[in-house]
């Protein structure tokens, strides 16, 4: 099985050299939509913990059974902003801070039924300097909590365990030290409730701010600076250990939720095709060979010296329609540091898709290539809505994410309805919430590994 791994690991190589000199070819997309994947994750790492294994062949079965024309399912999920329920009252379908989990828990009180899936971001920070101080985090002793609007950092990697393990009609209360308040996060029937993915919004390395503002590549260094971005991939420099500084409070936290074998789908520096460094955030818009440098020492950081194993690696650029993004073969990092390939789609409605196609399908065709489940990592609308009924019909995404308040601000109830209804769909919670798949068994199945 070893020289398996090996020859596989070699072809992602050439692979991963081959597509930057390429763009995606419609009359070869049958073909290479046809193949099947390869369905375990010690490919990409030998020591894959056993939740990401059965989490990572759960998605590829979904994908191939989308590739060989066979009846599949998409996973339904939500991205959950917990920053700004708990300190942004401007945010969300009414005035006034929201507690946190709201917009995971807002599917089920328009379906009875939870999302399948639930992203959490851990950056940006909400305008403290540096990492915060105060008392120790309960996740580690090296990273302080009691900085004022810290505190929602503690809720999305306790919303993340709960999501896999499980809660009842709701979290035990707990004080928050970083402003006071009671913090109690929302049940999802008490067992185990779906898959958890992480976002990482992180500040340029070195930001005297950690928030959304230090973020955005016009506020770094590389708006001025055309060298920074490459001392930040260069070991051994100032900018590099900034970033290993960002990378370490990541993985601090990451290894809470690896200590509890909770597997997580890490969705790291996405939207990097931006045209230029006006267009996105620090990451985007350099040359690809530095980028693809950067997810390596990203990879190696959290993988190698830190040994996390619980993860599941995805890839998402921007639509590459020319506006919000451009081609982004060349910035693919390669499938020995991949699992998942995405894409961030804002370029298009279910009203108004992209040249008139079936919507998101040419998103979808176009990622064919890279023999990995494909995900829609984050979009206003559901899949199917009045507008598009059929939208998982042409592209058959084995997760399907709804970027947080745009769950309220873009889709009808009735669509959200639709679509948390449809036999194509998987929920999430349990089955007695009217969940459509039994995460219990993909739960066990992980401790029988």
């Amino acid at each position: 099985m070893r020289k398996g791994w090996i020859r596989y690991a070699l072809f992602g190589v050439v692979l991963g050299v081959l597509l930057p000199l390429i763009g995606p070819d419609s009359a070869q997309m049958g073909a290479v939509a046809a193949r099947q994947i390869v369905t375990d994750v010690r490919v990409r790492d030998p020591q894959a913990s056993s939740s990401a294994r059965a989490v990572y062949t759960m998605l590829a079965g979904l994908e191939n059974d989308a590739r060989a024309g066979r009846p599949t399912h998409t996973v339904i999920g939500q991205h959950d902003e917990l920053q700004n329920e708990r300190y942004n009252a401007t945010y969300g379908d009414y005035p006034g801070r929201k507690p946190p989990g709201y917009y995971y828990r807002k599917p089920a009180d328009i379906t009875g039924r939870f999302p399948g899936f639930l992203e959490v971001d851990l950056g940006p920070g909400y305008q403290q300097s540096s990492w915060g101080v105060g008392e120790p985090r309960p996740y580690s002793a090296a990273w302080p909590s009691c900085r004022p609007y810290w505190g929602y950092t503690n809720d999305a990697v306790d919303l993340a365990a709960g999501v896999w393990e499980g809660m009842g009609s709701a979290s035990a209360p707990r004080r928050d030290c970083s402003d006071g308040a009671t913090v109690t996060l929302p049940g999802n029937g008490g067992g185990p409730a779906g898959i958890a993915g992480m976002s990482f919004h992180e500040p340029y390395p070195g930001s005297p701010v950690k928030g959304f503002t230090h973020t955005l590549c016009r506020n770094s260094p590389a708006a001025h600076d055309p060298k920074w971005f490459a001392r930040v991939v260069t070991p051994g420099t100032a900018e590099q250990h900034d970033l290993l500084v960002d990378l370490s409070f990541l993985a601090d936290h990451l290894s809470y939720l690896a200590a509890r074998d909770v597997p997580v789908l890490l969705r790291p520096y996405h939207e990097m095709n931006a045209r230029d460094c006006a267009g996105g955030f620090w990451w985007a818009g350099q040359r690809p060979e530095l980028y693809r440098k950067l997810w390596q020492t990203m990879y190696d950081y959290l993988v190698g010296t830190r040994g996390l194993h619980n993860l599941i690696f995805v890839w998402a650029p921007s639509p590459w329609d020319g506006k919000h993004g451009t081609d982004p073969w060349a910035y693919y990092p390669g499938s020995e540091y991949v699992d998942v390939v995405g894409v961030d789609d804002y370029s298009d409605t279910p009203e108004r898709p992209f040249r008139g196609e079936p919507w998101t399908q040419i998103w979808y065709r176009g990622l064919a290539r890279y023999d990995k489940p494909r995900m829609m990592a984050e979009s206003f609308h559901v899949p199917l809505s009045a507008a598009q009924p059929a939208t998982l019909t042409a592209a058959p995404w084995v997760i399907w994410s709804v970027w947080g308040s745009g769950l309220t601000k873009h889709n009808s109830p009735s669509d959200v309805q639709r679509t948390y209804y449809a036999s194509a769909i998987l929920t999430g919670g349990t089955s007695a919430q009217g969940g459509r798949f039994d995460w219990g068994s993909l739960h066990k199945s992980s401790l029988d590994r």
